[in-house]
């Protein structure tokens, strides 16, 4: 396989999702697991054409859907420090719970669907 030379601050593969309410959906992130607004970029003063947040050190990139450009969700696993208080966050910023919390072989993990239609698995690593 021939080697590829890859962006300073970017990562092999990413995620890139179309998301009707990009500019909540990035504020959802925000608010729920820190993500943190790199660029933006719009189509006209309401659509998003390509955005890219970060959590931790991975990238997701997203834009606004349109009538060219459907939707197209994603499922997430994410490690976080404290799976419960980021679940209530999640919650609380209006996803539902599809998964409780529980312990499992991997971790204390629960489920959710944000908002927008993407599965978020909610996980903080075994001590």
């Amino acid at each position: 396989m021939t080697p590829v030379t890859i962006p300073s601050g970017y990562q092999q593969v990413m995620p890139y999702l179309i998301v009707k309410g990009a500019a909540e959906f990035i504020t959802f992130m925000h608010h729920v697991f820190d993500a943190e607004e790199r660029m933006r970029h719009m189509r006209d003063e309401k659509t998003i054409m390509h955005a890219e947040v970060t959590i931790g050190e991975c990238v997701i990139m997203l834009a606004d859907a349109t009538d060219a450009f459907e939707p197209r969700t994603g499922g997430f696993f994410i490690y976080v420090a404290d799976t419960d208080a980021t679940y209530a966050k999640a919650i609380n910023a209006a996803a539902i719970a599809i998964s409780p919390i529980e312990d499992m072989p991997y971790g204390r993990s629960g489920g959710v669907v944000d908002p927008f239609g993407n599965t978020w698995w909610i996980t903080s690593p075994i001590a």
